[in-house]
């Protein structure tokens, strides 16, 4: 099997029509392209593996313009750093490694490395190709998500054959952070696996599905805007453990905007009139829980605090604010997406007075 799998790797690489230094294994010299903290989590276990017997030799490091968390871990630990792009590399190393580095790579620079440029991405590859897999892991409610080992091909991200997979149970309830940690580790570990037996796995690779392949988006701030006339408890609860810890969401209340924080999940609300059913957006204060329950679609979620010129409780917002309006508007969130007309109607004459939401 050995042999095959190695005969096969001398035919891919002739096909690259690229000197190759030796087809033998590893240690390789490698050349490892990454940004953020999740690149900086297989820069460690590469780091680690350049000891006797392991499959790294050398190992240098190109980063982006700027103090990311690679570019300081590669300081910290003495290795070389290019700067983008990079210059002189013909001949100097066997493999090329990509996590996490957000540019796309010349043909002609993939063509430098004998062994090709191999990417780690946080998904089940054709699942949630694109910048953002983790965000839209956790806002589609999959159940199931993975890493993937591939080889680079020019021109597109994230279509190359794979080499490895491994899928991985998404925790229910966790949030984008969590589970990016989580796949930075798994991640890492089936990289250095797959650098290990690299002739093999190449020798083995396998197309991506031509069905079932998504894109994943990077998630701007414009998506932390409450739609709460649409918006599910379940889609709210989602789309805060998405993006809450970076983007926090956001309405607009008697013509300000709000930032909700602290969120606490589905709440249960009991009304007076129980036949009257509550518009979406309606605030109600819980005080045994010290809880802002909001109104969405199909029920009502909670918040312990909000940002309004500063940060206040769940408590201090009701005391200081709703407790003592008097107009119906004063107890009701609005969605951006009625938030114009909502302004232009002057149904409240504080509304005229403050600017409208960023």
């Amino acid at each position: 099997m050995w042999t095959r799998g190695r005969e096969a790797t001398v035919r891919a690489l002739a096909c690259r029509r690229v000197p190759c230094r030796r087809v033998s294994g590893p240690p390789w010299r490698l050349l490892f392209f990454g940004s953020d903290h999740f690149a900086v989590e297989s820069l460690k276990h590469l780091t680690s593996s350049r000891s006797a017997g392991g499959p790294v030799q050398t190992l240098e490091v190109v980063t982006l313009s700027g103090d990311v968390p690679v570019k300081r871990f590669a300081l910290q630990n003495r290795l070389p750093v290019h700067s983008w792009p990079p210059r002189g590399l013909d001949g100097r190393f066997d493999v090329g490694v990509v996590v996490s580095f957000g540019c796309l790579l010349h043909e002609r620079l993939i063509n430098k490395f004998p062994y090709g440029v191999l990417n780690l991405h946080p998904s089940l590859l054709p699942r949630w190709r694109g910048p953002a897999p983790v965000l839209h892991t956790i806002l589609h409610g999959d159940r199931v998500t993975g890493v993937s080992v591939i080889q680079i091909r020019p021109h597109r991200f994230d279509v190359g054959p794979v080499l490895q997979q491994e899928l991985h149970q998404v925790p229910e309830g966790c949030t984008s952070d969590q589970l990016g940690a989580a796949l930075a580790t798994k991640g890492a570990l089936l990289l250095l696996d797959t650098i290990r037996t690299l002739p093999e796995r190449i020798a083995h690779q396998k197309e991506q599905s031509r069905t079932g392949a998504t894109f994943a988006p990077k998630v701007s701030a414009s998506v932390s805007w409450m739609l709460w006339e649409e918006q599910t408890c379940e889609q709210v609860d989602r789309l805060y453990r998405a993006i809450g810890s970076r983007i926090p969401l956001r309405t607009t209340w008697m013509g300000r905007t709000i930032k909700l924080l602290d969120f606490v999940g589905r709440c249960h609300v009991s009304l007076l009139d129980e036949r009257r059913k509550p518009v979406p957006g309606s605030v109600s204060y819980l005080k045994e829980s010290n809880t802002l329950a909001v109104c969405c679609k199909d029920g009502w979620v909670g918040f312990q605090a909000v940002l309004l010129k500063k940060r206040l409780t769940a408590a201090d917002f009701y005391n200081g604010y709703l407790h003592q309006e008097t107009q119906p508007a004063a107890g009701r969130f609005i969605s951006r997406l009625h938030g114009a007309a909502y302004r232009q109607s002057g149904s409240s004459s504080r509304s005229s007075s403050h600017s409208a939401p960023a």
